[in-house]
């Protein structure tokens, strides 16, 4: 007997709406940051959306609505605004190009994987500790980097070594992260295919 690793196949709950407007959050920051340069708005509403990522998690687990849409909206969720926040930051020229890169290679490779992992049937891994660590890190680590940048109170001093502090770990964690999904995903794709029913 399979059991089914989550709560409701159901769309319309309260914690996938609060991850629905998570990712409606994404453009707004961008256009706060590249846009209107109202840096100290886009925390904010970095904050707000960490707060709904943490409420949304609370209420499925609370309420019995863990979904597979859930499952697959939050992680899609923090890669955009990671990529979204550091892809604001190149154009601020607060961050380096190499950084992007770095952090996109990495989901591509790993998007490459998934798309063999589809023909087996398999839609995802599951996240591990130290992917959390990474995105917890890199969630924190561009903000400070970005109320940092352009100016020389102490505050902004240590909000920007902060930044890259978290900023560097969290790169790390990321690829050791994804390495570590690689490996599951190798594994996964080495075993048998079961055979065809006739």
């Amino acid at each position: 007997m399979t059991v089914q690793p989550y709560d409701t196949d159901r769309v319309l709950t309260l914690p996938n709406m609060l991850s629905f407007l998570r990712l409606l959050g994404v453009p707004v920051f961008f256009w706060l940051v590249v846009g209107a340069r109202a840096d100290v708005w886009a925390v904010v509403l970095l904050a707000v959306a960490g707060a709904t990522d943490w409420v949304d998690g609370f209420l499925a687990r609370r309420w019995h609505q863990t979904s597979r849409v859930g499952q697959l909206l939050d992680p899609i969720a923090d890669r955009l605004y990671i990529l979204t926040i550091v892809l604001a930051l190149v154009l601020r020229d607060i961050v380096p190009w190499a950084l992007l890169a770095i952090l996109v290679a990495r989901d591509l490779v790993l998007a490459v994987m998934m798309s063999a992992l589809k023909r087996r049937g398999v839609t995802g891994l599951p996240v591990n500790f130290v992917g959390k660590a990474a995105t917890f890190s890199l969630l924190y680590a561009f903000p400070l980097v970005l109320l940092g940048a352009g100016g020389e109170q102490v505050w902004r001093v240590a909000c920007l070594w902060l930044g890259w502090g978290f900023a560097i770990v969290g790169t790390a964690l990321y690829w050791t992260a994804g390495v570590m999904y690689l490996r599951q995903g190798t594994h996964i794709l080495r075993e048998p295919l079961p055979p065809t029913q006739t």
